[in-house]
């Protein structure tokens, strides 16, 4: 899809969509437990229906209560056999998650994806499994793992992605004896795993420690739970930036004691981007790192001789694009000053961006984002090519870009 899009500032109210991040967590918990859970305020972007999908490769089910109102029935793992394909679409969050599941559970699995998926790095599993006696094998798109994942001492790599923590998190209670689970880095991303403990704890799973080291009791047993997924702060962080643009966006429905790592470090990104007193600048982005593209665009128009440096970015480059390349090209694209770095981006603002260019969104919900806060600040019209790729995490987001006054076309194919 290509969109048109003329330079307005944005006004008015907006909640976000809820958290895709919670809503895996909260489902798997669901899908573990044995018995019926309702979740509240589902939002079914592509990434929550990649787990939804994956759910009946371990037994469970699931129905609309209504349009934002599932009931799961889960089943503890019986019912399925590990031989069904996960079909994972482009989400990272639930391959990671389901491949110790399947291994937990049954010994085996076999997982496909689309995009970059398959090529994002598995390397914590592979290097932790090979000590374990489990094998992987890639063949054309499918990836296959195979051997009982067995109780134990487990020693992980924290600085690729707090991801394959959360994974083994999930699956280690579920073993028949105890588990030590510990990060040989620092554990990046820390807040995510807390939020994937806190979901736990929802469905009676207690895991204890933190910081990176985790002592896992086994043989416990999730339980059903009622739940609701609260909103997203990843995905308020661009109305926040769009703010810090000159935008007067009101944030409505998010929860101030979240325990998203987003909410802090975005409400602390924004205040010190508009701080104008502040013209040299650098923002460790090692356990925020969805939010260097909204903030990116802030920090290309936070005005002339403002320097931003983002650093400790470099697991970036395996996300749905290569964000650090990406998120540069975007912004010299339309005119701004930005510097890719080994492991970040420095961006030398400006008062205002040319635009008048076509930009690729790369495949990229949050490149397709950034470009449009940043478009609030252009000189002429831009347009998008992709810019449907939001659904993979934000579907309503062009709905609510013109609701606050935005300027959307969409235009024909070339």
């Amino acid at each position: 899809m290509r969109i048109l899009i003329k330079p307005r500032p944005l006004f008015g109210s907006v909640t976000p969509p809820p958290s895709k991040s919670m809503a895996h967590r909260t489902l798997i918990c669901a899908a573990l437990a044995d018995g019926s859970s309702v979740i509240s305020n589902l939002h079914f972007s592509d990434d929550v229906k990649a787990t939804l999908k994956s759910l009946k490769c371990i037994g469970a089910s699931w129905r609309r209560i209504d349009s934002k109102i599932i009931e799961v029935t889960g089943t503890a793992g019986r019912g399925a056999d590990g031989t069904q394909l996960f079909e994972c679409g482009e989400s990272g969050s639930t391959l990671r998650f389901f491949i110790p599941i399947a291994l937990a559970l049954y010994g085996h699995g076999r997982f496909t994806g689309m995009g970059r998926l398959m090529k994002r790095p598995q390397g914590p599993y592979l290097d932790l499994f090979m000590e374990k006696g489990i094998n992987f094998s890639y063949a054309k798109e499918t990836l296959e793992v195979s051997g009982k994942l067995t109780p134990g001492e487990y020693l992980m790599r924290g600085d690729v992605s707090s991801q394959f923590f959360s994974g083994l998190l999930f699956a280690l209670p579920l073993l028949s004896g105890d588990s030590a689970l510990a990060a040989s880095t620092r554990l990046e991303s820390l807040p995510y795993v807390d939020m994937t403990r806190g979901a736990q704890m929802k469905a009676g799973v207690e895991i204890e420690g933190g910081n990176g080291s985790y002592a896992i009791r086994g043989g416990q047993s999730y339980a059903p739970f009622s739940a609701s997924v609260e909103a997203d702060w990843s995905q308020a962080a661009f109305w926040m930036m769009a703010n810090v643009l000159g935008c007067g966006i009101r944030i409505r429905g998010m929860d101030d004691a979240s325990m998203q790592g987003d909410r802090a470090h975005g409400l602390a990104i924004a205040e010190t981007l508009a701080d104008k007193e502040l013209k040299n600048v650098e923002i460790d982005i090692s356990d925020c790192p969805d939010l260097l593209p909204p903030a990116a665009a802030a920090a290309a128009v936070r005005g002339e001789g403002m320097v931003t440096s983002f650093r400790n970015a470099a697991r970036l480059r395996m996300k749905e694009s290569d964000r650090l390349s990406t998120v540069t090209s975007v912004i010299n694209a339309l005119g701004g000053c930005a510097v890719e770095e080994r492991d970040g981006i420095t961006i030398c603002g400006l008062d205002s961006l040319n635009g008048g260019v076509e930009i690729s969104c790369c495949g990229d919900h949050r490149i397709a984002m950034m470009a449009a806060v940043a478009a609030t600040r252009c000189n002429k019209r831009i347009v998008l090519d992709g810019a449907e790729c939001v659904k993979k995490s934000y579907p309503s987001f062009w709905t609510e870009y013109k609701r606050l006054g935005g300027y959307v076309e969409e235009l024909e194919d070339e």
